[in-house]
Order: C-alpha cells, then structure tokens, then sequence
C-alpha cells in the first residue's frame, strides 16, 4: 500500500464512506469538491478585494 491508496483508505475510514455503495461515495465526493470550490473561489475572491486596498 503506497502513500496515496493510505490517504484515500484514511479519507474512506474518516469520514464513513467505506460503508457506502460506490454512486453514494462518488454523490459525497462531488459534493465535498463543489463545497472546497466554492470556498476557495470566494476566499480568493475576497484575498484579491483586501489586497487591492
């Protein structure tokens, strides 16, 4: 088991997933990534804002 399969099995046993079916994970994982776009869109957003100041 490499680096990157023991992150991924750290982030299934985390958070639950290793008992979902495998469209209910990818549901999850699609919604976490739209979750982290949007923070770091508008943090970047807001970084752009505070540094033109």
């Amino acid at each position: 088991m490499n680096w990157i399969q023991r992150k991924i099995y750290l982030y299934n046993v985390t958070f639950g997933l290793y008992m979902l079916d495998w469209w209910e994970r990818c549901l999850f994982n699609i919604l976490v990534l739209v979750l982290m776009w949007f923070v770091l869109y508008n943090w970047s957003r807001y970084v752009n804002e505070f540094l033109k100041r």
